[in-house]
């Protein structure tokens, strides 16, 4: 795993060898100043000795004096040929200096040296860097988003080659719920077609006797308009249902949440099934404190307990009543649709919120649709549905946390 800021690091080590470098170099300069400095000394020292053996009465203050004098006389060194502007009168101190000049040049160039391949190396690794991410792109668009970048420094290249890892994953996801979208596309229309495809049938099958029997008896012609009739009730409540779920599956429905009486969601779901209640003569009771409100979507809640309501009056028993019972504290509000019907055997209850699943107590018109779209609109209200039963009764327990 790479760690490290890969530009900083070659300009660190740059001016780690280039500070060496200069520090040497300068160690070298004081070395060279202390050579010149005791030739100097020395062909002084022997030119005091000759002056005081010739004459003694030449004191060593005076010598000094001179010596530290500001006065310049070079003017005596051109009778012996010695250009004191361009050349040492000490030829000792040239030859070190010429030398010097020779070792500088090399130690330059050398630093220079050095610091080119260091950056040399680092373009070759941006380059590399550059090439990997070319195939990367590549590769994606092939189809491969099986990519592995293991940089995570924070060169412009790296940070580059993380974003690009990101939308990868992006893209692999897409691509992949792109596929399950497919396959759940697929699923659905098969199971739309199984669903439509009974009652179609059924209808094609009393219209032919209908046609085929002009003189058929006005009771049992009734009764099969009857049939048809309830059947294209039946598909027309599919369809319905099939749209409003295809809306969920999209993301494209806009909940309008506020507080809401609770009452009056129920009053409003009770209202819906009326028709069907009033047909089987089941009784519906509620009861709760009116000033109890949960906060959520009012008229797609009121679709779903009335799909709940709908579900429990047509698996009515001999006692037809339902009771509904709900109350609120700090943390949801709690909504319990209590009915007396055949119940749901134990092995159909973890499915029972499937699409298009159906229990083996289902009634014959039901399109295993109506609880699962219930449960997708209480899902996106913040809540959540479950369900216990026995051959006796079924309770539905809905939760709206808040």
């Amino acid at each position: 795993m790479k760690n490290k800021v890969k530009l900083k690091k070659y300009i660190f080590i740059s001016l780690i060898i280039s500070t060496i470098f200069i520090i040497f170099n300068i160690i070298i300069n004081i070395y060279q100043y202390r050579v010149y400095t005791n030739n100097l000394n020395n062909k002084i020292g022997a030119i005091i000795s000759t002056l005081q053996a010739k004459y003694p009465l030449l004191t060593k203050n005076e010598i000094v004096e001179i010596l530290n004098s500001k006065d310049n006389n070079t003017s005596i060194f051109k009778e012996y040929g010695i250009d004191v502007d361009n050349t040492s009168i000490i030829l000792e101190n040239d030859e070190i200096y010429n030398k010097y000049i020779i070792f500088n040049t090399i130690y330059i160039i050398i630093l220079v040296i050095i610091i080119l391949i260091i950056f040399i190396i680092y373009i070759k690794v941006k380059d590399k860097d550059i090439k990997d991410i070319t195939k990367y792109i590549t590769a994606i668009n092939h189809g491969n988003y099986n990519l592995a970048i293991d940089s995570i420094s924070e060169d412009e290249l790296s940070i580059l080659k993380n974003e690009l890892y990101k939308t990868t994953i992006k893209l692999k996801e897409a691509a992949n719920n792109s596929n399950n979208d497919k396959l759940s596309i697929k699923k659905s229309l098969e199971d739309i077609s199984h669903q439509l495809k009974t009652p179609l049938t059924s209808i094609l099958i009393m219209l032919d006797n209908i046609i085929d029997n002009p003189n058929m008896d006005i009771n049992t012609r009734q009764d099969f308009i009857n049939d048809i009739k309830r059947q294209v009730l039946n598909i027309n409540f599919l369809v319905q249902n099939l749209l409003k779920l295809t809306k969920f599956d999209a993301n494209t429905i806009h909940f309008i949440r506020k507080d809401n009486k609770i009452y009056a969601i129920l009053e409003e779901a009770v209202k819906n099934v009326s028709t069907l209640s009033d047909l089987k003569d089941v009784k519906i009771i509620i009861n709760g404190n009116n000033t109890d409100s949960i906060y959520c979507d009012f008229k797609w809640e009121v679709e779903a307990i009335s799909n709940i309501l709908k579900n429990s009056i047509e698996h009515i028993n001999d006692r037809k009543e339902i009771l509904i019972n709900y109350n609120s504290n700090n943390i949801y509000g709690l909504i319990e649709i209590k009915d007396y019907g055949k119940g749901i055997l134990k092995e159909d209850i973890k499915y029972i919120f499937d699409r298009f699943y159906k229990g083996k107590n289902s009634n014959s018109d039901s399109m295993g649709i109506g609880l699962s779209l219930a449960k997708s609109i209480i899902n996106q209200d913040n809540g959540s549905i479950s369900v216990t039963s026995n051959n006796k009764e079924t309770i539905f327990s809905i939760k709206y946390y808040k």
